[in-house]
């Protein structure tokens, strides 16, 4: 059982580092980088969109996929008859649970809001999509940062006694 224990513990160490890590690179995005897409030059926005829609994939997909998936391995691990006992009762606590459906708004974000925007930037330079990246962009950036304070709240329960 102390194996068990400590392999979802890992994973939710594992979880908050991963949303730590896309927090502060939202935050970053959010405040710095996308801001700085009005001051590009029509003339050479799409190359650098495309430019940096890759290379920003590189680095936040991993993230993104690692937040998921140990959020998802926990909450089965978690579950009534989950593999950690002391942990059983956190795929139903109201925070972890909070925390999750925040991950669920932020996928939602990405892959309905951002996505479509940076598609339409790719093809073209245009100002009013760079304005809606940008203000869209806070739904996620609210959304990462709640769900590490919701997270962090949580680690205590998640370590071993």
């Amino acid at each position: 059982m102390t194996g068990k224990l400590l392999s979802s513990s890992s994973l939710f160490v594992i979880q908050i580092l991963a949303t730590a890590m896309m927090t502060g690179i939202i935050w970053f995005v959010q405040v710095v980088h996308y801001p700085l897409f009005t001051k590009i030059p029509a003339a050479g926005f799409v190359d650098y969109e495309q430019a940096h829609t890759v290379r920003t994939g590189w680095v936040v997909a991993p993230l993104m996929l690692v937040e998921l998936g140990t959020a998802l391995a926990l909450l089965l691990a978690w579950g009534p008859e989950g593999v950690a006992p002391r942990l059983g009762s956190f795929a139903t606590d109201p925070l972890y649970l909070t925390a999750l459906g925040c991950l669920l708004l932020i996928w939602i974000s990405t892959f309905f809001l951002q996505v479509p925007l940076h598609g339409t930037l790719s093809r073209q330079a245009d100002q009013g999509a760079v304005l809606l990246l940008i203000s869209t962009n806070w739904i996620r950036t609210i959304l990462w940062s709640v769900r590490l304070v919701l997270l962090t709240l949580l680690l205590p329960k998640a370590l071993p006694a």
